[in-house]
């Protein structure tokens, strides 16, 4: 009889796709390398935000969390690149969650683009939640 051999436990993680108005999230685990989208937070200060998303990990009760940073095509940073660190230096502190950073170049573009542009105009949350899985399938396409 061959002895089978246990896989370790999947890792399960929320991904953000910070923004100033909106912060899309999504949900995944290591096992399927798959993401989906959970939930839009939308608040009006800092307080209320991490509040919500309080509510998300107490929820989700994930073991990590993964923050898209936005850059220029070029690779050079842009105007949030460096509120996207913070955000997840943020997360980290506040929740005791390893939180890792993901390149977003295009997440936004591309899932705009799969929606059919005009639709995703109008409906800005779902992108932000598409762009949010996108951000945590290519963290796990980088092995992480």
């Amino acid at each position: 009889m061959t002895k089978l051999v246990q896989s370790p436990k999947p890792t399960q993680y929320l991904a953000f796709d910070f923004g100033l108005k909106r912060i899309g999230v999504a949900f995944g685990n290591s096992l399927t390398k798959t993401a989906s989208g959970v939930a839009v937070v939308e608040a009006q200060n800092d307080e209320q935000r991490f509040g919500k998303i309080e509510q998300l990990i107490k929820e989700w009760q994930p073991e990590g969390l993964v923050v898209g940073v936005p850059r220029q095509a070029d690779g050079a940073e842009n105007e949030l690149t460096a509120r996207c660190e913070r955000f997840a230096r943020q997360l980290e502190g506040r929740f005791s969650l390893p939180c890792s950073v993901v390149d977003e170049r295009y997440t936004s573009a591309i899932i705009e683009s799969c929606m059919g542009g005009k639709a995703a105009r109008e409906n800005k949350g779902r992108v932000d939640m598409g762009s949010a899985c996108l951000i945590l399938e290519q963290f796990f396409l980088e092995g992480r």
